[in-house]
């Protein structure tokens, strides 16, 4: 079917929607929503909804559109658990072989977080098991980077970022920006990150209860990572051994972004980390695709 005329009929009925379409001014418009709508009609015909449960599926957006407001957006989180948002970042990232791989943002970044000297501690109140995070920035040559901006945030040790809990938190804990110098170096003071549960007290969290999975995310640290004509990368770096590492509920982990989070308990070598007790040492390298 070619026109816009044409009678809806059970079979017919995306060629009938989507014929309506024909006047679009926008080819990518038109595009995407032929193929959204023949995505549709294929899964309503295949499930054959009830009048009763389509109308609890306009309920559920609604209310998902309902809680949305300007520090929540419950749409994105519902795009998370259904894994859309990580398939998006995988189309948006394709990689060369050897570079580091992205993953999501994240709801919790912060623009114009302080621009740190290397090796400053980014916990401002101290709590939690103290951490010390190092690698390179290296280009897919082996080469290392220099000025590069390396942009960090992590959770505290209950799983809570600083925005979460104003007044609790210093503003920028756990936050950063560093910059690597001729070597490609980087290192910071940090903790050690903690699970923490995506925001399930609304129509997502309810619907992933329904169907018997958990709100955890693992622990986890986020990077963006910048530099001259190298492409930018956001990422996070995950602890293997978090009982969540195999389960994230927003599909975040990838195998290659494992970190071994090593326990130290060498005096000699907590002293000369800059620590006053046992710490965690972490070292990832990241390689960054050309630009």
């Amino acid at each position: 079917m070619t026109s816009e005329s044409g009678y809806f009929t059970e079979s017919l009925s995306d060629k009938v929607v989507t014929a309506r379409n024909a006047a679009a001014q926008d080819p990518r418009l038109k595009q995407v929503m032929e193929v959204i709508t023949r995505k549709l009609h294929e899964a309503v015909k295949e499930i054959e909804p009830t009048e009763a449960e389509w109308f609890r599926a306009i309920m559920f957006l609604t209310e998902t559109g309902h809680t949305c407001t300007d520090w929540r957006q419950e749409f994105i989180l519902l795009s998370d658990v259904l894994g859309v948002s990580m398939l998006v970042d995988a189309i948006n990232n394709r990689k060369p072989s050897g570079a580091s791989e992205s993953t999501v943002l994240g709801p919790f970044h912060v623009a114009d977080a302080p621009e740190l000297p290397m090796g400053a501690d980014i916990c401002l109140d101290q709590k939690g098991d103290p951490m010390l995070v190092h690698g390179r920035i290296l280009d897919t040559q082996g080469n290392p980077i220099a000025g590069a901006k390396i942009d960090v945030w992590q959770a505290n040790d209950e799983g809570f970022y600083d925005v979460q809990q104003k007044g609790l938190q210093p503003d920028f804990n756990l936050r950063g920006v560093f910059r690597t110098g001729a070597d490609g170096s980087y290192w910071f003071k940090g903790v050690k990150p903690k699970f923490y549960p995506i925001p399930d007290d609304g129509p997502v969290g309810k619907l992933l209860a329904a169907l018997g999975r958990h709100p955890f995310r693992p622990a986890h640290l986020h990077f963006i990572i910048e530099a001259e004509g190298h492409a930018r990368l956001v990422t996070h770096i995950f602890d293997p051994d978090d009982p969540y590492i195999a389960s994230d509920a927003v599909f975040g982990v990838k195998e290659s972004l494992m970190a071994e989070f090593k326990p130290v308990f060498d005096p000699a070598k907590t002293k000369a980390a800059g620590f006053t007790s046992p710490y965690f040492d972490t070292e990832f390298d990241f390689v960054l695709a050309p630009a």
